[in-house]
């Protein structure tokens, strides 16, 4: 097993997962992008950073995908230290629940919390495993969940409901693998400009200037880069199923 440490990041070809990738390119990690999506441009810049890249073409979803994927990085990098768990889509119709569909729901569910889940169980086993050889060396687990996980939106209802399983299986996930060392954390992301909030962004716009956030400005995708490298450098070793909220203070109850 070699020195360096290594992260593998989920829907790493662009937005918030390529921004998480150079992040923890900089950090010092060399890095696993794993997308359905060709993700050349995200390892380009992980090896601009000085680091080695790695693009593992596959879908989260497909048990075959996720056991080659961590086969890949296991031939390639010998080791992994951090997963995060950032791929996730939401609705392609946004539609009211009382008329949402049932392929919609199969296919955001699938993405966004069977994929992850059975990835993590996957990357999980093989860290309990490294462990034995390793017990100092320090491997955490990120989800990237949302807002969403409690602020319903009824006109993407499954999106809301996926994140909030999201955000169980991070506490999952915590309480399983704290007695082997390794931590296990929660993002969520406010509003964050991304291909996502395209389509909302003048309905956004004015809801922040109206002071939906404490805080008057869209997120960015370096801003939720920035609390997935807190958790890969390890501190917050003492803390397990943390929520970082990444928001602008949405989150606040403010009278």
């Amino acid at each position: 097993m070699g020195n360096q440490r290594v992260a593998l990041v989920t829907g790493g070809s662009r937005g918030i997962g390529a921004a998480i990738a150079q992040r923890l390119a900089a950090e010092g990690c060399d890095v696993a992008v794993f997308d359905v999506l060709e993700s050349a441009e995200t390892v380009a810049a992980i090896e601009a950073a000085g680091r080695k890249g790695l693009a593992v073409t596959g879908d989260v979803t497909q048990a075959a995908d996720r056991a080659a994927a961590i086969e890949k990085i296991r031939a390639t990098f010998g080791r992994l230290d951090i997963l995060v768990n950032n791929a996730g889509v939401a609705p392609k119709v946004r539609a009211d629940i009382l008329e949402a569909t049932e392929e919609s729901y199969d296919r955001v569910m699938t993405i966004n919390v069977k994929g992850p889940y059975f990835l993590t169980q996957a990357a999980a086993n093989w860290m309990i495993e490294q462990g034995k050889a390793s017990p100092d060396a320090w491997r955490c687990i990120v989800n990237i969940s949302s807002a969403s996980a409690y602020a319903p939106s009824t006109g993407r209802g499954e999106y809301c409901i996926s994140k909030a399983a999201v955000s169980m299986a991070t506490k999952l996930w915590a309480a399983r693998l704290a007695e082997f060392g390794i931590g296990v954390y929660e993002i969520r992301p406010g509003i964050i400009k991304t291909d996502m909030t395209k389509v909302v962004t003048e309905k956004y716009d004015k809801m922040i200037a109206d002071g939906l956030t404490p805080i008057k400005r869209w997120g960015y995708p370096e801003d939720i880069a920035q609390a997935v490298g807190v958790c890969a450098r390890g501190d917050l070793k003492f803390s397990t199923a943390e929520v970082i909220n990444v928001d602008g203070g949405f989150h606040l109850r403010v009278l």
